[in-house]
């Protein structure tokens, strides 16, 4: 069993110049029900299924099974999708011993930037980038499939 475990963090400075690697992100969804994800991934030139379950009571571990499927079946399946998608740039920044992955959002969720630090143990230590800001780990609006559902645009005074 893989349980994902990660930390989120609003990012507030210059992280860019940082990145060793960028690509570029589309993600549609089939179920987005309290508990359960289901969603296709394109990331630059390889897809995937991926699966999560719900996500303990502070938001900083789930269950995810993800596997790799072809380009053509994710086109497909991408049109069997929910409405809309979620587009974003992630960058690939070193930080100590981890990788924070940084998601610039585009769209409907343009705006939005999100870090994530993905852990071996939620009580693991990690360095702070000094682009990180306000942590949002465990807040739903800042998953995906929310910013599908509300997108960052109609947020307002929320944010």
């Amino acid at each position: 069993m893989h349980i994902e475990i990660e930390r989120k963090f609003l990012v507030t400075g210059e992280y860019k110049h940082l990145a060793y690697n960028v690509t570029t992100i589309k993600q549609g969804y089939f179920a987005t029900e309290p508990g359960k994800t289901v969603r296709i991934r394109v990331r630059g030139d390889k897809a995937y299924l991926t699966i999560k379950g719900n996500s303990d009571p502070a938001g900083l571990s789930r269950y995810e099974f993800e596997t790799e499927i072809s380009l053509e079946d994710a086109d497909q399946l991408l049109k069997l999708c929910k409405p809309g998608a979620v587009i974003k740039d992630r960058y690939l920044v070193k930080s100590g011993n981890h990788v924070v992955e940084v998601d610039e959002f585009h769209g409907d969720n343009e705006g939005l930037t999100i870090a994530e630090i993905e852990l071996n143990d939620p009580n693991e230590e990690y360095e702070t980038p000094d682009f990180l800001g306000r942590e949002v780990t465990g807040d739903p609006r800042y998953y995906s499939k929310y910013l599908l559902a509300r997108p960052y645009k109609l947020w307002n005074n929320e944010k």
